[in-house]
């Protein structure tokens, strides 16, 4: 059973998104609270996946991202946005958000994502994860050599470029002809190597090294 937490402001979203998630048999909604609870709820309910609003009065979600980063063991958590352009969700991957949901998201597609957080460890639309990679690089035209890129075996070098254009573990092994578990120990062992704590930063990293397409690298 994955256990999830909703942090948003507005009843609506709460009650929505709640009402969704509970309908999938292998999801529970463990709580439904704005900004200001997200912390506490966290540290006593231990949910799997966090869902979290990045735009709140009380206590924005990235204030709250900052705290549930300094965790012993964080949940994952996706920012949830009106807008896949919207300026906060580069900070909030920056601090470790692992992608993010448009509240717009289509129900039948919300518990897919929910699961795709525990297994791909990201939410990683191809089309919303390039829009946001995209927009990153247009943000951000300076590459600077990271010493821990050069740590990345060349197979592992070709698996970031995938993940940077938003591909799954099960694209990535249809792809470079690998078995699944072959491609997850190398994501795996990308993100340790690179020291970042999910997929999406990893595609950041990759573009800060100028290892993407267009980046002049």
């Amino acid at each position: 059973m994955i256990r999830v937490l909703i942090v948003d402001d507005e009843a609506l979203i709460r009650s929505g998104f709640t009402h969704i998630l509970n309908a999938a048999e292998d999801i529970e909604v463990v709580d439904a609270v704005t900004g200001a609870d997200a912390v506490d709820r966290v540290l006593t309910l231990r949910p799997d996946v966090v869902l979290l609003d990045i735009r709140m009065p009380d206590v924005d979600g990235l204030t709250v991202l900052k705290r549930l980063k300094n965790l012993s063991h964080p949940p994952i958590t996706a920012a949830l946005t009106t807008f896949d352009t919207d300026e906060y969700v580069y900070a909030a991957l920056r601090l470790g958000a692992a992608g993010f949901l448009l509240k717009d998201t289509e129900p039948e597609h919300l518990a897919y994502q929910v699961r795709a957080l525990v297994t791909e460890g990201a939410v990683l639309s191809a089309k919303v994860t390039q829009a946001v990679v995209a927009g990153y690089l247009e943000r951000s035209v300076e590459t600077k050599p990271n010493p821990r890129i050069e740590r990345l075996t060349e197979r592992e070098r070709e698996i970031l470029l995938l993940l940077a254009e938003g591909k799954s573990n099960g694209e990535i092994s249809a792809e470079l002809f690998l078995g699944l578990g072959t491609v997850k120990d190398h994501v795996s062992s990308i993100l340790t190597k690179l020291q970042v704590t999910n997929r999406v930063q990893a595609a950041l990293a990759a573009h800060d090294a100028g290892l993407l397409k267009g980046d002049g690298g």
